[in-house]
């Protein structure tokens, strides 16, 4: 075989090789149309469709920004202002489902000062129905308008129903109770009530719509301390603006309400225009001393203040409060209190 003759031999089998190869070469498959978010109105604005799925989901929170003001040099290292910062997310999760609409609520909290800051679990529930499972802020954590009063607050776990027709409710709720909200368990050594199984709580509210009036009635019995507490709130269209009253009576110091044996704060939220907001406000608290069970006694005080808000533009706001109080503590009878607010809401 001569040059040519090999020459010619290879080229031809290099030629059947790279022939095979375009034969068997692999083609990219055109890519699948993506799936877009889509809008989810079946429970509400700013719900959509998780990507694959029927439940709907929205996102929504806060960041805030204040300075805080006591003239009584209580906010630390004896100074009379403070500066905090807060964030709040909250993830809504519902679906559709043969047990009715079926939801869950996860809310992340965060904030920080001069101290530090902290990262929490705010809420975490599951909801079908009427029915209510988990961590989250009870009735006692409602309020008036403004930011003058303090009629309570609480976040338990409990278990939880809710029936609401379209003018009336009826809340029910058995909750496991903590001594994080009331001063009971840290008033004697020794004395801890929400150290035994005992440490159980249950709740009742009834409320309803009558024309312009919202009122309702809440009712708790802590079995820890064997002490409860009854709350009366209504608001009502009053002119400009919303008028607003509670009272509360309680028989001694309890996981749901520990202040005072008896209180009573009225407010008046006018709004002077689609984004002014005037609230002056007054509480009156009567026997705010505990001894070491958590029964009553001692020293009356009394609140009186305004509350400013203005809305900057969508999704932004401001807050100011002015707080005057005389309580008579440590021999001081006048403090001023307040902040100033800057919120970014979404």
């Amino acid at each position: 075989m001569n040059m040519k003759s090999l020459l010619l031999g290879s080229a031809a089998a290099l030629a059947a090789v790279s022939g095979a190869q375009a034969a068997d070469a692999i083609v990219a498959a055109a890519p699948e149309p993506a799936e877009y978010v889509r809008v989810c109105d079946a429970f509400g604005t700013g719900y959509f469709y998780i990507p694959g799925t029927e439940t709907c989901l929205r996102i929504k929170g806060y960041v805030r920004f204040e300075v805080q003001g006591a003239s009584d040099n209580s906010l630390g290292d004896d100074r009379n202002w403070n500066a905090r910062t807060r964030g709040l997310v909250t993830f809504d999760a519902k679906n559709d489902s043969e047990l009715g609409t079926i939801g869950s609520t996860i809310t992340v909290r965060t904030w920080a000062d001069e101290n530090g800051g902290s990262l929490e679990l705010d809420e975490a529930f599951i909801q079908v129905g009427g029915f209510q499972i988990g961590e989250f802020y009870n009735p006692w954590d409602s309020d008036l308008s403004g930011e003058t009063d303090d009629i309570g607050s609480n976040r338990l776990n409990s278990i939880a129903y809710k029936y609401k027709a379209d003018n009336f409710f009826v809340y029910g709720s058995v909750d496991e109770l903590t001594g994080f909200y009331s001063r009971t368990g840290d008033l004697a050594i020794g004395y801890d009530p929400y150290g035994k199984n005992s440490r159980v709580g249950l709740e009742a509210q009834v409320g309803g719509t009558f024309g312009v009036i919202n009122a309702n009635l809440l009712g708790s019995w802590d079995f820890a301390t064997n002490d409860g507490a009854v709350r009366g709130l209504a608001t009502a269209e009053v002119g400009p603006g919303e008028f607003g009253i509670a009272a509360i009576y309680s028989t001694g110091a309890s996981a749901y309400y520990d202040l005072a044996k008896w209180t009573v704060a009225a407010q008046y939220a006018a709004k002077i225009t689609d984004k002014l907001t005037l609230t002056p406000g007054a509480q009156y608290w009567g026997e705010t001393e505990v001894d070491g069970r958590g029964e009553y006694f001692g020293r009356d005080i009394w609140r009186a203040g305004l509350t400013v808000d203005y809305k900057l533009a969508e999704g932004l706001t401001t807050k100011v409060s002015a707080q005057y109080e005389n309580h008579n503590w440590s021999g001081d009878d006048d403090v001023w209190l307040g902040f100033v607010r800057l919120e970014r809401s979404f």
